[in-house]
């Protein structure tokens, strides 16, 4: 398999495309989630450390309740787990069977396979204004190519409880991509990364069917401001 097909193995996923690939033993653990090993190998500690600013609640407070929508098998979620074991957090994990098979069976976790958030009605009754903490990373742009992003968005908020913190992290946004390779800085990467002297091909105004974008991400901000 050469270069662009193995890249071309990770685009376009679904929640089915990720319960496959947490069945193939061939896959090595970024892979599972979905990224090529050169994309997440020896860069989740940074992640996480960028993850941790943007929730303080997570490690200024004890004894929250915490909701990953989406944890994957990768070292970000053993991570987070260890961060909830020494803060009395409780851990909620949403995500197919195949993948939480992967993660420990502790006390303070709850695993809870399903489809979020359409097979997750208990959930919303249960912990409804009771979440401290969500975060879903990586996930977003699955939601998007086969869900509804405005339900999932606004049952997670419902979950949120008073001072509740959600991040949605790792979106890839193509009209930030395309100004990237514009700049000499983008020209640059793309060089280095293909090992040509090719321009990237950028086109703007143009509608790219299945891609998220500014005008998605400035309608998601919009939406949780009118909830307050």
């Amino acid at each position: 398999m050469n270069r662009d097909e193995y890249l071309k193995k990770f685009r376009h996923l679904s929640f089915e495309g990720f319960r496959e690939f947490a069945k193939d033993e061939s896959l090595s653990r970024y892979e599972k989630i979905g990224f090529p090993n050169l994309y997440r190998e020896g860069k989740e500690d940074a992640i996480f450390r960028d993850i941790l600013r943007k929730l303080p609640n997570l490690t200024t407070k004890r004894n929250q309740c915490v909701l990953d929508i989406g944890p994957g098998c990768s070292d970000l979620i053993f991570m987070e787990i260890e961060l909830c074991r020494k803060s009395g957090h409780t851990l909620l994990l949403v995500d197919s069977q195949e993948m939480l098979d992967y993660l420990p069976d502790e006390p303070f976790i709850k695993k809870i396979p399903a489809y979020y958030p359409d097979e997750c009605e208990w959930l919303f009754e249960e912990y409804a204004s009771r979440i401290d903490v969500i975060l879903t990373y990586s996930v977003l742009h699955v939601v998007f190519g086969e869900g509804n992003i405005f339900s999932f968005l606004d049952k997670s908020l419902l979950l949120l409880a008073e001072g509740g913190e959600m991040l949605i992290g790792d979106i890839p946004n193509v009209s930030k991509r395309k100004r990237f390779f514009v700049s000499n800085q983008g020209i640059r990467f793309h060089q280095d990364f293909t090992g040509t002297t090719e321009i990237p091909n950028v086109v703007f105004n143009t509608l790219e069917m299945g891609n998220l974008d500014d005008a998605i991400f400035m309608s998601i901000i919009m939406r949780a401001r009118h909830f307050g």
